[in-house]
């Protein structure tokens, strides 16, 4: 297990302060605020942490309210709303300098024989046959608004595998394209056998990419080259079938809507095999600066 990911994996070991009350920690990302997406797998832990073990994370819905503050410990305050036969339902606020800054809504259910069907899995190249970040980023730092930006990139996604299997959204800018995506992911080493753990890594990967689509859309960088500026709004997310986050996921990835400042996009993650492990739904603020 690579150095980072004992990182992430601490990241999320959230420290308990009280029934249903938690404390994490926070680190600087690409950008100078908390990542998103390890707002939202804490946020998952906490929940799964108060819910029985035979009760696995079927969905979660999530509002970004305000940026967190990288350099403080978030709070995260479990409500237990209902445990019912089947079905476990959590609500978690997360809190700095008493304010809350994130909200979610997790439900669990235990294990069920149900009807089967799933969309297909989209053609992807072999993702070994991919460059690594390491191998892709640097090809572009020409193009980066500040020094210094590849470092960030490459230290923030040094605990996951991310390839591309198409240029990314910086790698064209000016060049209109199929707002479509799709990269691959794995953890960075073996993960335990936990459900939620594996989980919560989805979770925490699910926020890195999930917008490119919107920008891939209008030939637009993104932050990166300075001509976007954007947070993430809210984020939903359906967990269909049991996967590892330590196995290879693809995550395909689309954008059906952009207006009023605001872009759409949804994604489906499926195990190289084929199976439809996750569906995935964000919208985020996207600005041209003025």
């Amino acid at each position: 297990m690579s150095q980072a990911l004992e990182a992430l994996l601490d990241l999320l070991d959230l420290e308990q302060i009280e029934q249903d009350i938690f404390r994490g920690q926070s680190r600087f990302a690409v950008v100078p605020r908390v990542f998103g997406g390890q707002v939202a797998a804490q946020a998952l832990v906490a929940a799964g942490r108060t819910v029985p073990d035979d009760r696995f994370a079927h969905s979660l819905h999530a509002y970004f309210l305000r940026a967190g503050d990288a350099g403080a410990p978030i709070v995260y305050t479990v409500d237990r709303i209902r445990d019912g036969r089947s079905f476990t339902t959590r609500r978690v606020v997360a809190v700095q300098h008493g304010q809350p800054i994130f909200h979610l809504s997790a439900s669990f259910q235990t294990y069920e024989e149900g009807m089967e069907h799933q969309a297909d899995m989209p053609p992807a190249p072999d993702p070994e046959t991919l460059p690594t970040a390491a191998e892709l980023l640097p090809r572009y730092a020409d193009l980066y608004r500040e020094q210094g930006v590849v470092e960030r990139l490459l230290e923030a996604r040094e605990a996951v595998d991310l390839r591309y299997v198409d240029a990314p959204p910086f790698a064209s800018v000016g060049e209109a394209r199929e707002p479509r995506s799709q990269v691959w992911f794995r953890a960075n080493g073996k993960l335990a056998d936990d459900p939620l753990l594996h989980v919560c890594l989805a979770t925490y990967v699910s926020d890195m990419t999930l917008l490119d689509s919107v920008l891939l859309a209008h030939g637009r960088g993104g932050w990166v080259t300075g001509d976007v500026v954007g947070a993430s709004l809210d984020h939903a997310m359906w967990f269909h079938r049991p996967f590892r986050a330590d196995e290879w996921l693809l995550y395909d990835q689309e954008s059906p809507s952009a207006s009023g400042g605001r872009g759409l996009g949804q994604a489906r993650i499926y195990t190289q095999d084929g199976r439809l492990a996750v569906t995935v739904i964000q919208e985020g603020v996207v600005r041209v600066p003025r």
